[in-house]
């Protein structure tokens, strides 16, 4: 209906522009190319978005699932959070993540960052981290589930509860670090920026860091029960 609408005024006008000056013929013609550019611009800008808004939803989504699942078990008086109390450095990793939170704000809705520049724009690449993002936090709300009341936010040395085994830790020891990691490699293919790939490699090590840090600890507390759950479960896939 509009290309018809459209083709009959411009036929229209071009009619009426042979007596007109140059000037009105040539914002007749432009009239003929308006329609396929201005589809064509809102298709590929719309295209490109949706991922993006996706990777935007799934980080703060990630955020959500962790700090809602921390104030239920405080209500039930429980103290899930037991961020740096091996290692005091780790109170510097909550500012970095915070202004990770920002870029990912800022490249889906064109706020100030500090480079916009990307290594490649592959639209395909932008939908697999999307697929990325969501596989990422449904395995986050499925981990959190799994580990019920034993769920922790590093290494609780004073009460420590139960060893879970079931559920989605029966397939890894660690889903909620791989949850993490498959959160960032997709906003990593989403937002293909340099960026974003120094903070990938960044976490990696740190989630690395940690759970040999946790296996530890597990070990010493858990003994045997803890090496038999090893040698049926992968450390993460």
């Amino acid at each position: 209906m509009l290309s018809c609408t459209l083709f009959w005024a411009a036929s229209l006008g071009i009619a009426q522009a042979q007596a007109r000056p140059p000037d009105v013929q040539e914002f007749v013609w432009t009239m003929l190319d308006f329609e396929p550019v201005l589809l064509g611009n809102i298709n590929s800008s719309g295209s490109r978005a949706v991922p993006r808004y996706i990777a935007a939803l799934a980080i703060l989504l990630l955020l959500g699932i962790v700090l809602t699942r921390v104030w239920l078990m405080r209500r039930q008086g429980i103290k899930a959070v037991h961020f740096g109390n091996i290692d005091k450095t780790d109170f510097l990793i909550p500012p970095f993540a915070i202004f990770y939170v920002y870029l990912v704000l800022a490249a889906t809705f064109d706020l100030p960052r500090i480079s916009s520049q990307e290594f490649f724009d592959s639209e395909a690449s932008a939908w697999i981290g999307a697929v990325l993002c969501v596989s990422g936090i449904l395995l986050l709300f499925g981990s959190v589930i799994s580990f019920g009341r034993s769920f922790r936010v590093g290494i609780d040395v004073d009460h420590p509860d139960k060893l879970v085994t079931t559920g989605v830790f029966a397939l890894s020891r660690n889903p909620i670090y791989v949850a993490f990691a498959m959160v960032l490699i997709g906003e990593l293919l989403v937002c293909p920026n340099w960026i974003f790939l120094v903070y990938t490699a960044a976490a990696a090590w740190l989630i690395h860091r940690q759970v040999l840090r946790e296996e530890e600890y597990l070990k010493s507390h858990y003994g045997a029960e803890y090496s038999r759950y090893c040698q049926r479960v992968r450390r993460y896939l």
